[in-house]
């Protein structure tokens, strides 16, 4: 790998990921980067804000900008994620479309329609490996009606691990040419306090059901860092004392359970050991006022 300040030409740019909620962004993001970095759950709407991930391809530092799903809510927090996805579409430089091959092409066009200012895009087909090559064909035939719109169609498989380096050209492809933006050896922007409130709010929504999760987020009140160990200590912030206890769990139960699947990700992210310290506190309607959002680290422009 060449240094950062060589001679050689080199690309660089923001290339955002959006797509409507479970459309398979940050496991895709995670696939490319060949790291556990975005938060990834099965259920929608599970990323908040936007976050950068760095790829190094070739010549090329793809900067990608994981981005909340593209829906439409009336509640103040879902607000904040649709304004966040729209503001990762105009900052970039290229934009990946992430269409899953059974959806319908609806949730396309509400992005054709969002993307006010005609940022270039690659369409990519997800989750190829979930229909017969026959109903994928007839998926592809179906978006050549927008052909004129995308500047490229790219059907890919996590699972599989199929359409990777296609995709990776492609997008190198189409950046600017530019230094590179950061150094080479990172993967990230966030800072690891806002990497490890993904992977607790990852064991969150892992170890519980219904809403409970999306009523919940969590504050890193502190991290203290030594050679070896972090010693992390947050908070999980609910909406009503009943949620506390079923966050809380019988005798600690379930506290202890998402602490100790938390511990695990971080120490697998970090290389560290983690002491982890998890409280919970109720902090009643944090999620409806812009006040209260911005508390918990979402603010609005």
């Amino acid at each position: 790998m060449h240094d950062i300040s060589s001679d050689i030409p080199t690309k660089a740019g923001f290339v955002a990921v959006v797509g409507r909620p479970n459309a398979g962004k940050s496991t895709l993001l995670n696939w490319l980067v060949g790291e556990k970095l975005a938060m990834v759950s099965k259920k929608a709407q599970a990323t908040r804000k936007r976050m950068n991930v760095i790829v190094m391809h070739g010549d090329a530092q793809i900067v990608f900008v994981d981005t909340p799903g593209i829906h439409e809510k009336e509640r103040l927090l879902n607000r904040f994620m649709l304004q966040e996805a729209i503001k990762a579409i105009g900052d970039c430089d290229l934009v990946l479309f992430l269409a899953p091959a059974k959806d319908p092409l609806a949730h396309y066009e509400k992005f054709l329609a969002l993307n006010t200012k005609n940022r270039p895009h690659i369409l990519v087909l997800t989750k190829i490996d979930e229909v017969s090559n026959e109903a994928l064909l007839k998926k592809i035939a179906e978006y050549q009606r927008y052909q004129d719109r995308f500047l490229a169609l790219i059907p890919v498989s996590v699972t599989k691990n199929v359409g990777k380096e296609a995709l990776l050209e492609e997008i190198a492809r189409h950046l600017p040419s530019s230094p590179w933006l950061y150094d080479p050896e990172i993967l990230t922007t966030s800072h690891i306090r806002e990497i490890y409130k993904e992977l607790i709010r990852e064991a969150i929504f892992e170890n519980l059901s219904d809403e409970i999760p999306y009523e919940t987020d969590v504050i890193v009140e502190k991290i203290e860092e030594i050679p070896r160990l972090d010693r992390v200590y947050a908070t999980i912030v609910c909406e009503k004392k009943s949620q506390k206890m079923i966050l809380v769990g019988k005798g600690g139960s379930t506290i202890k359970r998402i602490g100790k699947s938390a511990r695990e990700k971080m120490a697998r992210f970090s290389d560290k050991k983690i002491h982890l310290e998890l409280f919970v506190s109720v902090k009643s309607g944090w999620s409806k006022t812009k006040k209260t959002l911005a508390e918990v680290g979402y603010s609005f422009d």
